[in-house]
């Protein structure tokens, strides 16, 4: 199963997000950005039109919004994948249908206090289900250990799954996630806030035999 990291854009404005991007785009095959609406979760990120830079990678738009249907039905062609927030999807299937009916990738994401018993009977829908290993909405949040028991019972229901894992990722904690079963791996205040971008990307990749 193929691993990746990949790194997490907040940004406030459209120079910030091009600005993150260009840090990291040489470097990785899926870039994810962060929406938020101050809603879903209390803080703002690419809530505005965004324009997005062509890349050699994939997109993935991980939506932290109290309407994510609406999110999609705008914006669905900027992005390759989209990860909408279990919480936050009034109707499962319909979100499904919708990113499948658009030829996209789709995942849910399971925040915390989320058991994964709730997403079970989407799985075999599912492109991937990404596990929250912090509370939403925040660079720089403190990683759940316990989160790791979640990915081995996603593991053990659906071996083929894409398990992707977003929280307090570095090189720590990424060793925890890895063992428990999971191949994506999306890291944000510990790839940005780095003097060294693309050297913190290949010692993530190192860590979980990345190529």
């Amino acid at each position: 199963m193929k691993k990746e990291i990949i790194p997490a854009i907040i940004a406030k404005t459209q120079e910030e997000m091009e600005d993150k991007i260009n840090k990291v785009k040489d470097f990785v095959n899926i870039i994810q950005l962060d929406v938020m609406d101050g809603l879903f979760v209390p803080t703002h990120s690419l809530d505005f039109d965004i324009k997005l830079p062509k890349i050699k990678g994939r997109y993935e738009a991980h939506l932290m919004v109290s309407n994510p249907e609406e999110w999609i039905k705008r914006n669905y062609k900027k992005v390759d994948i989209i990860i909408a927030h279990f919480e936050s999807v009034k109707y499962p299937e319909k979100v499904i249908s919708l990113a499948k009916n658009k030829k996209k990738k789709i995942g849910f994401s399971i925040n915390p206090k989320t058991p994964v018993q709730s997403i079970k009977p989407y799985l075999d829908k599912l492109d991937l289900v990404l596990v929250m290993t912090v509370d939403p909405g925040f660079y720089g949040s403190k990683f759940i250990p316990e989160m790791a028991e979640k990915i081995k019972e996603l593991r053990n229901l659906k071996p083929s799954l894409d398990i992707e894992v977003d929280g307090g990722i570095n090189p720590e904690t990424i060793k925890i996630i890895n063992d428990a079963g999971a191949n994506l791996f999306v890291s944000g205040s510990y790839l940005l806030k780095n003097g060294n971008t693309e050297k913190a990307i290949e010692v993530l990749k190192e860590l979980v035999g990345s190529p």
